[in-house]
């Protein structure tokens, strides 16, 4: 399934519920990072194993918020995902570029 399916069918979602009325940009972004924290407290406490193994389905249903979310944001600022992504990762080429960044968790800032 490519973005554009997708993001017609969450389009269809909250237009047939007239949502889209509550997805402003702010809140929208505001939905992110609350949904990212409920995938981040799946985590807590537990190495990564055991989170895993207990909730991969809940991991996969909060995942699926954030990136819904995520997608709604771009939709109403009209980007393109793909193109602003493959943007930060030029970026992040030259940040992190990997004679200075290969094996390493250094910030760019370190390096």
């Amino acid at each position: 399934m490519n973005q554009m399916d997708i993001m017609d069918k969450v389009n269809k979602f909250r237009k047939d519920r007239d949502w889209l009325q509550f997805h402003n940009e702010k809140d929208l972004a505001i939905s992110i990072s609350l949904e990212a924290a409920e995938l981040l407290e799946i985590f807590q406490w537990k190495t990564p194993e055991e989170a895993t193994e207990a909730n991969l389905e809940h991991i996969k249903e909060e995942l699926a918020d954030v990136l819904i979310y995520a997608h709604m944001l771009a939709d109403n600022l009209d980007l393109d995902i793909e193109e602003i992504m493959e943007e930060k990762l030029v970026k992040n080429a030259k940040k992190y570029p990997v004679e200075k960044s290969k094996g390493k968790n250094d910030k760019y800032t370190d390096l």
